[in-house]
């Protein structure tokens, strides 16, 4: 389907809501290897928020503090942070035409945060529109045809020059391969019905319990991607019921409803990214070493070859999934909060564009193993009474 109302060209930054901008943006260039890229608060005439972003390659992120006590925007911030910890706010898009997308969704059904806004400086003109979806989060429409600063008007290039880009190798992490989305129970399908109906995405992947379980637990979950050529896709999850409490009901109750789980950065080389997270202090899940012989008795019938070294993706604890084309490799972070919420995937694909369904009981019995380390998979832990219902998406 053509969009006849602008293009999505895929993501263009995320911003965080978090405590501490300055100190979060710093973990991120130390344990990552991002660069920092570009810097607002009350030296650039900032009076509410101070705001740190980094970058690499294709790949932005964005940590936004309050800075006043009191105030409309500290108390909206405030909320949020209270409310969820440290978490994702804002999932923004590029793309070609920021009025015509707003528009679209609003005359759909939206609900609007803010309409289309002209940001200029000397470099040039973004513009910005930004509507509610799941949750507290929200999705911004970002047009910077004609702009050629550094990241947005408001920000100047940033003075931090951390040392360890200077002797420490680059990741690789080259851009946003997809951004999930937990639900509540119940709650995935309408949620999936608003993409399709407001930003006209359509459905490209899906899967459901009878696929996604270990003996405790499950989920459903499905892709839905931008119109063309599928450069934005977004999986929405939801638990399904089981013996114990899903990964999925464990992030929505520690974060308070519905948001952003999980994080998937693309690379060439995962071998060489993952090597130098962890050589950073990345820690990642872990499958048992089972896995591996099974893998590689599987593989030894497969109709695909895999080319990296099977005893240096072993040691990393890396995960393959294939089917008769191609195949893909992808490893799982633990939680990088202190509530058991976000974490993040390195994927690299070799001809492959599923996300992983053949390593979901292995993932599962891993991430069911950190749960239980942290009394959460019993389903004796009280919930959340986390909806999506403020955005109106039941």
């Amino acid at each position: 389907m053509t969009q006849a109302t602008g293009k999505y060209h895929g993501f263009d930054h995320l911003t965080f809501y978090v405590g501490n901008a300055f100190q979060a943006a710093s973990w991120y260039v130390a344990r990552f290897g991002f660069v920092p890229l570009a810097y607002k608060g009350l030296e650039t005439g900032s009076r509410d928020v101070v705001a740190h972003a980094v970058r690499q390659n294709d790949v932005t992120l964005v940590f936004l503090s309050a800075l006043q006590p009191t105030g409309e925007t500290n108390a909206e911030h405030s909320a949020h942070s209270a409310k969820h910890g440290d978490g994702v706010k804002d999932v923004a898009f590029r793309v070609s035409d920021a009025r015509a997308l707003y528009k679209r969704a609003i005359e759909k059904g939206a609900k609007s945060v803010k309409e289309p806004t002209e940001l200029k400086d000397e470099h040039g003109t973004v513009v910005i529109a930004t509507i509610a979806t799941y949750g507290d989060t929200v999705h911004s429409f970002v047009e910077r045809t004609n702009y050629t600063g550094i990241f947005l008007p408001g920000y100047v290039a940033s003075d931090q020059n951390d040392p360890l880009i200077k002797i420490t190798p680059a990741i690789g992490l080259n851009f946003i391969d997809h951004v999930v989305g937990n639900q509540a129970n119940h709650e995935m399908e309408p949620v999936v019905q608003w993409y399709e109906k407001i930003l006209d995405f359509h459905r490209f992947w899906s899967v459901d319990e009878t696929v996604m379980h270990t003996e405790y637990s499950s989920l459903r979950s499905v892709v839905v991607a931008s119109p063309d050529d599928e450069k934005v896709k977004m999986p929405i999850n939801e638990p399904a019921p089981g013996k114990k409490k899903s990964q999925i009901q464990e992030y929505v109750d520690f974060y308070g409803g519905a948001g952003v789980q999980h994080i998937a950065l693309n690379t060439n080389d995962i071998i060489h990214s993952v090597s130098n997270m962890r050589a950073r202090g990345v820690k990642f899940l872990r499958v048992p070493d089972t896995y591996y012989t099974t893998l590689r008795q599987k593989l030894s019938k497969a109709p695909i070859k895999v080319v990296e070294d099977m005893d240096k993706l072993q040691e990393l604890g890396i995960l393959i999934d294939y089917d008769d084309k191609g195949y893909l490799l992808q490893i799982f972070t633990k939680p990088v909060e202190d509530r058991p919420t976000l974490f993040y995937e390195v994927i690299q694909r070799r001809n492959h564009q599923g996300f992983g369904v053949g390593n979901f009981k292995s993932l599962f019995e891993a991430i069911e193993m950190e749960q239980d380390k942290r009394g959460n998979l019993t389903n004796d832990v009280p919930a959340a009474n986390g909806t999506n219902g403020a955005y109106g998406l039941k």
